[in-house]
């Protein structure tokens, strides 16, 4: 118990001057002003005076010995550190925010980094933010990519698109024709025209969608006024048609209840078949209690499927015998 208490008075045996120093910022554990012998109130020209004292009493080349030699270096480090940051009125100024201002120890990582790389803060930032924007973007259209390369393989895809170019007539290269061109060539431009065709006309969403620009990290911040403004124009359209007026809820509107209903994301609603979503509209999804009900009998079903699975009974066959956590070298 001592141990705990004597923890609490910690701050007060060491001393004001030394409980709120941070290792690794400035002096370390040590005063800067102590170490060159000055105070708060001295000017730059009594600090350099006794720097200069100091340097030449300490330096390296002025003693002998590997020992005295090793002492004086160490000490002529600690000297050169502390004069490095008084002599700086900036570096002074934040080391004296530091003394006056123990608690904020983000605030002292901050200014004294920002200060010791050279780098503004901002920038780093700004770089950040493109890097992560770049990364969005290709990642998202490799995505795209591989979507596409999919969808051109599947048949049901590649044949509608045969029959579409087939329908328009298949487009070849300004300047050739396909008699001219060889088989592999030939190959090449039909890949190319069921790869335009499926872009045309295969609308892809969620995860694989094409990437827009307004996904990207840098122009969302950009637009970040005009989405508030939005959001609260949409929030009071909202309160007033359908709370004010009591106005039956738009195709959108219902849609937009369906997604929240279900806890799923944009792109994860723009995914689902719209099959599937001609079949939520159609038993009124964006009622709570309508949902809550087919919500049920959705996990009952799960439940019923699960109960006919072959493996499923096995292992509720086993866990019946055996109960969790046992090894059982049993069949």
């Amino acid at each position: 118990m001592w141990l705990y208490y004597l923890f609490l008075l910690s701050p007060f045996l060491i001393g004001g001057s030394q409980a709120h120093l941070l290792e690794g910022l400035y002096c370390g554990k040590e005063n800067c002003y102590d170490v060159l012998g000055v105070t708060r109130d001295d000017a730059k020209q009594t600090i350099a005076r006794n720097y200069r004292q100091l340097a030449k009493k300490y330096h390296p080349d002025l003693h002998k010995g590997e020992k005295a030699k090793q002492e004086a270096e160490e000490q002529f480090k600690r000297i050169a550190r502390a004069y490095e940051i008084l002599r700086d009125d900036e570096f002074r100024a934040d080391y004296n925010y530091m003394l006056d201002n123990p608690d904020a120890y983000y605030s002292h990582y901050y200014r004294y980094y920002r200060r010791r790389t050279k780098v503004d803060v901002r920038l780093v930032v700004l770089a950040t933010i493109s890097v992560i924007s770049l990364v969005q973007y290709f990642s998202r259209k490799q995505r795209y990519e591989e979507a596409i390369k999919y969808f051109m393989t599947v048949p049901k895809y590649r044949n509608k698109a045969l029959e579409i170019i087939n329908q328009n007539g298949s487009v070849t290269k300004k300047g050739s024709s396909k008699s001219k061109l060889s088989k592999g060539e030939r190959k090449e431009e039909s890949e190319r025209n069921i790869r335009k065709v499926i872009e045309e006309n295969l609308d892809i969403q969620g995860a694989y969608a094409k990437p827009q620009i307004t996904d990207i990290l840098w122009v969302q911040i950009i637009l970040i006024p005009y989405t508030l403004a939005k959001y609260v124009k949409w929030q009071v359209l909202w309160i007033y048609k359908y709370t004010l007026l009591k106005r039956p809820y738009d195709l959108e509107d219902k849609l937009y209840l369906i997604r929240k209903n279900m806890n799923l994301g944009v792109h994860q609603f723009r995914g689902i078949e719209s099959e599937q979503i001609d079949e939520y509209l159609a038993k009124e999804l964006w009622i709570k209690s309508n949902y809550k009900i087919w919500k049920d009998a959705q996990e009952e079903e799960m439940k019923r499927q699960m109960a006919d699975n072959p493996r499923y009974k096995a292992y509720r066959r086993y866990m019946k015998n055996h109960g969790p956590g046992r090894i059982t070298f049993d069949d």
